[in-house]
């Protein structure tokens, strides 16, 4: 069973943004190069207040005019040396820090986005769709502002206040420890207000997520929710989960307010004490104007980097939220893999055999219910079987375990005569075509529908395929043919001609199972019967499994088998199950006397 995301994970705060050290790591160069420019802008503006001491006491205080102005010319071509070398420093980081945040972000994506793609269908019985969706977009968006600008804009500023305060205690060291034993105090609290702003920034992101799953499902779901005229209720539903995502961000944005005014006021009013201090030294003649000019600049760095280093914390917490909710997603295991050493099997040239012996499973969400027990049964090489039975019989369960959506709790399955669980899902996979109930048709072209079943296939291969499963005259008279653009779950074609594209999918992939659950539901009995004779000929030279509650699609099937509450009742032929005069009669006579 694939592990559930938490939702209420309370882990640590900048430090679970070590989950992205995997994605950081093959960028070192990169990262180097970051660094190496960060630096350089903030020893650039560090050395500011410097040039600036030389132009007041080397370029103001001389009394003789000529040597004035030259000093002063020498003094100003200092200055805009160090201007430029920060404008300089400060594009090639910005540049460089951009390209790892969004290179980093896209890595992030693609590797979340690959690795729900391989979770079981367990895994989405406890995850909303909506809620990863949400994952991919909002919370990567956060982590591309904290790799791609914060957290460079942080570092910047740590260097600068850490080299501003080094010069202003190098500078006025008595003043300064003063300074120092005000900032630790301003520290401590701050450390605790932060816990507290990503407590909500996680609880924000929950709730965004939420609103995001209602409104996916809703989407999907249009054509009921208006035929219900359920368009007002949705819309309140959703409205109701946007102002509770609202008022937890307004929480959210509060606690940060009172953290950056708290940093803010009272380093400013540590600063301001030292800068006091150092107005009273220049008055006793201490110190000269130029280091005071100095000393003025260096304190408005280290309060304007103080200022900054409050923003970035809180960016930096709402991104380690971010960060958690991602790399739960991509710790989260399904117990359905492949195994270390599979086991290679031929590909059978006359269809695959099937062997279900001692089979008893219940689905993750159902435990107390069991879909099948004690179920049993063998299907030959090139047979075609149905199945049949009530809803919930068992039916859809056995094609799901087939294709090893999830793993029986007792028993075993043999496919061509390797257990199921010994071959890669690939392999296994492969050898399978399905033709689901409800034809899945995605927001590309015709031509690439049915070229979802096998992505080398040639044009002539694809034409074949749509021929044989009688879809080729429809697409023919679609606006622009085979590359018309069939919208999103095919919403510009009918039931029956979405089910045939589907057909034809599983006919070009060629596999030596065939899995037909419903195949012919949604069409029309005309559609019906050429399609029946498509299958029929499909069939042909592999082994075909079919679900049917319409039995006069499935009475020429070599057995039918008969489920009722996931065990086998009965099974051989038609004309044998009726002469029987059991629950398959039952059937047939309400079906075919109707």
């Amino acid at each position: 069973m694939a592990e559930p995301v938490s939702r209420n994970a309370a882990k640590g705060a900048p430090k679970s943004l070590s989950g992205l050290l995997p994605f950081l790591r093959p960028y070192r160069l990169q990262i180097a190069l970051a660094g190496l420019f960060l630096v350089l802008a903030a020893g650039a503006t560090l050395a500011f207040p410097l040039a600036l001491r030389e132009l007041i006491d080397g370029g103001l205080v001389t009394t003789d005019r000529g040597a004035q102005t030259m000093a002063l010319r020498d003094h100003f071509f200092l200055l805009f040396a160090v201007a430029v070398a920060l404008g300089v420093f400060s594009a090639a980081r910005f540049y460089t820090v951009s390209w790892l945040g969004e290179r980093i972000t896209a890595n992030l994506r693609n590797a979340v986005y690959a690795h729900v793609l391989r979770q079981s269908p367990a895994f989405f019985e406890t995850t909303q769709t909506g809620e990863v969706l949400s994952r991919l977009t909002a919370d990567t968006t956060l982590v591309q502002t904290v790799v791609g600008s914060s957290l460079s804009m942080g570092l910047r500023n740590a260097v600068m206040a850490v080299g501003a305060l080094g010069v202003l205690v190098w500078t006025n060291p008595y003043v300064m420890v003063q300074v120092l034993g005000i900032l630790v105090l301003v520290v401590l609290p701050s450390m605790w207000f932060g816990r507290r702003v990503r407590k909500l920034s996680r609880a924000s992101q929950d709730r965004v997520a939420d609103s995001s799953a209602i409104a996916a499902e809703v989407l999907n779901a249009i054509p009921v929710v208006q035929s219900y005229t359920s368009e007002a209720r949705e819309s309140a539903r959703f409205d109701a989960s946007t102002d509770d995502a609202f008022h937890t961000a307004i929480r959210r944005a509060k606690a940060r307010s009172v953290l950056v005014a708290f940093i803010i006021s009272a380093t400013s009013a540590a600063l301001l004490w030292g800068l006091y201090q150092g107005t009273q030294a220049v008055l006793r003649g201490e110190i000269t104007a130029g280091h005071l000019g100095q000393t003025v600049v260096y304190v408005i760095i280290l309060a304007s980097a103080a200022a900054v280093l409050g923003e970035v914390y809180g960016d930096v917490l709402r991104a380690a939220g971010a960060t958690e909710r991602l790399m739960e997603l991509l710790h989260a295991r399904s117990a359905i893999a492949s195994p270390e050493r599979p086991v290679s099997v031929p590909v059978p040239p006359a269809g695959s055999a099937i062997a279900l012996d001692a089979v008893s499973f219940n689905y993750p969400s159902r435990p107390n219910t069991p879909a099948l027990r004690d179920f049993s049964l063998s299907v030959a090489p090139g047979e075609t079987v149905a199945l049949v039975g009530s809803s919930g019989a068992g039916k859809s369960t056995v094609f799901q375990l087939l294709l090893r959506y999830y793993d029986p709790q007792a028993g075993r399955i043999v496919l061509d005569g390797a257990p199921l669980d010994a071959l890669s899902l690939d392999d296994l996979r492969h050898r399978i075509g399905l033709v689901p109930q409800d034809a899945v048709i995605f927001s590309a072209s015709a031509f690439e529908n049915i070229r979802y079943g096998r992505p080398e296939a040639s044009k002539d291969e694809v034409y074949a395929a749509a021929r044989a499963a009688f879809a080729d005259d429809f697409l023919k008279a679609l606006p622009e043919g085979y590359d018309t653009f069939l919208g999103e779950r095919g919403v510009r074609l009918s039931g029956g001609q979405r089910q045939r594209i589907a057909i034809a999918r599983a006919m070009l992939k060629n596999p030596p199972l065939l899995l037909l659950d419903e195949a012919t539901s949604a069409l029309d009995a005309e559609s019906e019967r050429m399609v029946q004779a498509a299958l029929e000929s499909a069939m042909a030279g592999r082994t075909t499994l079919v679900i049917a509650h319409r039995l006069a699609t499935v009475q020429k099937a070599d057995r039918i088998v008969v489920l009722d509450h996931g065990q086998i009742v009965e099974q051989g032929t038609h004309a044998a199950l009726v002469t029987q005069g059991g629950m398959y009669a039952k059937l047939a006579s309400l079906q075919f006397v109707a």
